[in-house]
């Protein structure tokens, strides 16, 4: 699938986001009083793609906790740890976090957050997105898609980005497998990540430090769909596909260690063994005959 051209449009006037509060009215307030304070469907058309960052999703959700120790945070988000680094600022440890991602820091926060105060991601991205879709949804009887995005790093490439955490009515992964290029050869491995590239595309006008945590992404209705869809969760690769499963010096520490294992073994000789084994068995027999 391909669209003529996209609008994204910042929306401003969200504001500080607290715990209870409904992420979806906050949008349809925003949008309605840009548009003159009348209609509040007036902001949005069906088939829009409404992006917003998982900092306000996380805060509406109360996902601020305390955290004296933002190392210990992390430790306890963390199911995998894929590398870490030391460097002059401290140390940086990508890690696979309890959603699946693979993120610098288990994606916990603490920029713009009180002191000693961390902001963990929403407890289910995908599940906030299908609830801020049906709230919006309700208040403007518009059909949309929504994308819950956050930043992260990527292997390879310097810089960060922001990427798809959750999705609902979205098509997640436009898998073009199958189909044929210009020249008429089929492609055989090209998924397109548009969730992820909508995200992307909308970091642009929302920014890091704008205070702008919501954007509407236009003329990307060939990818909205009127079910909440498989969510973000698609995205994520699965272990057996993941040819990076740890860092560079992880895999070499761990292919030194099995090889000196396998060395230490197969240089051990068939008497040694033997004896070994011999050993073993007498010193039973004779704790047997103490009893």
């Amino acid at each position: 699938m391909a669209t003529s051209g996209l609008w994204v449009r910042p929306v401003e006037g969200i504001g500080e986001v607290g715990a209870g509060d409904d992420v979806a009215r906050l949008v349809v307030a925003a949008l309605t009083a840009a548009d003159g304070g009348g209609d509040p469907a007036a902001g949005l058309e069906d088939g829009d793609v409404v992006v917003v960052a998982s900092k306000i999703v996380s805060k509406a959700e109360g996902r601020l906790v305390r955290a004296d120790d933002r190392e210990q945070a992390i430790t306890d988000e963390t199911v995998r740890v894929v590398a870490t680094r030391e460097h002059a600022g401290g140390v940086t440890r990508i890690v696979e976090n309890r959603l699946g991602l693979v993120m610098a820091a288990a994606g916990v926060d603490a920029s713009n957050v009180p002191p000693g105060t961390v902001l963990l991601l929403p407890e289910d991205p995908d599940a906030s997105a299908r609830r801020i879709r049906a709230g919006l949804a309700q208040a403007t009887g518009r059909s949309v898609g929504v994308v819950v995005a956050d930043t992260a790093g990527r292997a390879w490439r310097q810089g960060v980005t922001d990427i798809a955490i959750g999705a609902a009515g979205v098509v997640v992964l436009d898998d073009l497998r199958g189909s044929a290029d210009l020249e008429g050869r089929p492609l055989t491995a090209t998924v397109v990540a548009v969730a992820d590239e909508l995200a992307a595309a909308t970091e642009l006008v929302r920014g890091k430090s704008d205070g702008v945590p919501v954007a509407v992404v236009r003329g990307a209705d060939a990818w909205v769909t009127a079910e909440d869809g498989p969510g973000a969760r698609a995205i994520v690769r699965p272990a057996e596909d993941d040819m990076f499963r740890t860092g560079s010096a992880e895999a070499y520490d761990d292919g030194y260690d099995a090889g000196y294992d396998e060395g230490v073994e197969a240089g051990r000789s068939e008497g040694f063994t033997s004896g070994y084994e011999q050993g073993y068995n007498d010193a039973e027999s004779q704790v047997e005959s103490a009893l």
